[in-house]
């Protein structure tokens, strides 16, 4: 026997197992080995970091939200792409912080309307697609009207919804889009309905093939419109609030703020439907599901989320860039492959998803981007953290926003004056930013204020500052 050949085939055959094995542990054969992995990515609308009973909610429960948590990963560090609905979900969409995202606020721009992303962005379903995804949304785009240049349907094969927030702040609407078709409804029919049927619809035709199912729903977003039912339960609960009418789009709300609870519990029921359809159809085991929401809780329509103790420990809410108004709950469930009942204290954010997913389904990321895969954390493996993570809000005088590591940077007022004043907090100490220490630390003022510059690309759509 030649026992050099013999030899070297068995170092031969280690090596490969080893560079097999390193692959595995690096996810880049994830989702490679058997059918690809579904995704649905639910995201509520202004529902705060506090609002689940799985992040300390005491006045109502979340039980069908809460399975995610028990049953998969939690995440306590996790943000949003902004403290408001369009440029969030450019960020998710598109993998870029806001410093380089092209949507950057709600605001309607001149001749477009709603701004539309360019012709040729890139963004998550196009990149699946290379991978054999179908891809279906359903809930609120907010990333460019019928026939822009960033319609839904240029991005999914399947559409079902509302085109732009504004036509969203009522959940009794004239119409809603499917495809580019107008549906006309009556004025009375919860839109929250239609859209999670068609979302169950769509799964269930693409169960044997790998989908992604984006539902941006718009529980608890502006109007406080509850199904009756619900709404008389906490009506019952909270009657002190009966001599306060909520008015924003679409009927006025006696007792909004017994409106939002009912509101939140129906997406929980709802969100209890589709982890029931997984197991239904057998495909629970091969699908990643994540819950969310776009941005922190907001004060509309008669809602009082410091009575619900929306925030949590957080301060501020949506429109600001302290911790209320960009973190959000993020919970992720995927039997077999993420550990049940864990918690994350990884750093993450909206832009980490389109290279998560990338890793999932086995294509490329772009280059460019500013997300990095949080799939390493999902199946438990060592993660790569980011340098910094970065924010900027075009309205409202202008405001800014880095974390890194533990401490986080905030300036408000920018936009008149770009060496405005910068705020220093250390949430590992501080998590309600409640003491600024910048004057204890300038060397990470200076820091911070470098960055402030070198983080972003100043938009000629969005400018953040004056001329």
């Amino acid at each position: 026997m030649n026992h050099t050949k013999t030899a070297g085939c068995h170092l031969f055959n280690t090596c490969i197992l080893g560079l097999i094995l390193a692959a595995l542990s690096t996810g880049l054969f994830a989702g490679q080995a058997g059918p690809k992995p579904n995704i649905i990515f639910i995201m509520a609308d202004d529902l705060g970091y506090g609002d689940l009973s799985c992040y300390g909610q005491q006045k109502f429960v979340t039980p069908n939200i809460d399975r995610l948590a028990v049953e998969g990963m939690k995440f306590t560090q996790h943000y949003a792409g902004n403290t408001v609905c369009a440029p969030s979900r450019c960020a998710l969409m598109t993998g870029f912080h806001i410093g380089h995202a092209q949507v950057r606020g709600n605001r309607e721009v001149k001749p477009e309307g709603q701004a539309p992303m360019k012709p040729g962005t890139v963004a998550i379903p196009t990149l699946l697609r290379q991978a054999g995804y179908v891809s279906g949304m359903f809930g609120k785009w907010g990333l460019g009207a019928p026939g822009s240049d960033s319609d839904p349907m240029i991005f999914f094969d399947e559409f079902y919804g509302y085109n732009c927030q504004r036509e969203a702040h009522t959940y009794f609407p004239a119409h809603l889009w499917h495809n580019r078709d107008k549906v006309g409804l009556d004025g009375k029919t919860y839109a929250h309905d239609l859209i999670m049927k068609a979302a169950k619809d769509f799964i269930r035709v693409h169960k044997d093939t790998p989908f992604f199912c984006y539902m941006p729903v718009t529980i608890p977003h502006a109007s406080m419109h509850a199904p009756k039912a619900l709404h008389d339960k906490y009506r019952r609960l909270f009657p002190q609030f009966d001599n306060v009418v909520g008015k924003y789009a679409g009927p006025n709300v006696q007792n909004p703020v017994a409106a939002f609870p009912a509101m939140v519990e129906y997406l929980d029921q709802g969100v209890g439907e589709v982890l029931d359809l997984l197991k239904e159809l057998g495909i629970d085991n091969n699908t990643l599901v994540i819950f969310t929401s776009d941005n922190g809780p907001h004060s509309e329509g008669g809602h009082r989320p410091e009575f619900w103790n929306s925030n949590g420990p957080l301060r501020g809410q949506k429109r600001d860039l302290y911790e209320g108004g960009i973190r959000v709950p993020f919970l992720t469930r995927w039997p077999g492959k993420i550990k049940p009942h864990t918690t994350s204290d990884h750093i993450s954010a909206f832009w980490d998803m389109l290279p998560t997913f990338c890793d999932m389904a086995g294509v490329d990321s772009p280059e460019d981007i500013d997300g990095i895969s949080l799939l390493p954390t999902l199946l438990g493996k060592p993660q790569k953290p980011h340098d910094y993570l970065y924010w900027e809000f075009t309205e409202r005088g202008g405001k800014q926003a880095i974390r890194r590591g533990d401490m986080k940077a905030v300036r408000n007022n920018v936009s008149a004056n770009p060496n405005a004043e910068i705020e220093l907090y250390n949430l590992a100490a501080d998590l309600g930013e409640t003491t600024n220490i910048a004057a204890q630390h300038p060397d990470v003022v200076q820091q911070m204020k470098r960055l402030f510059t070198q983080a972003r690309i100043e938009s000629a759509t969005f400018p953040l500052y004056k001329k």
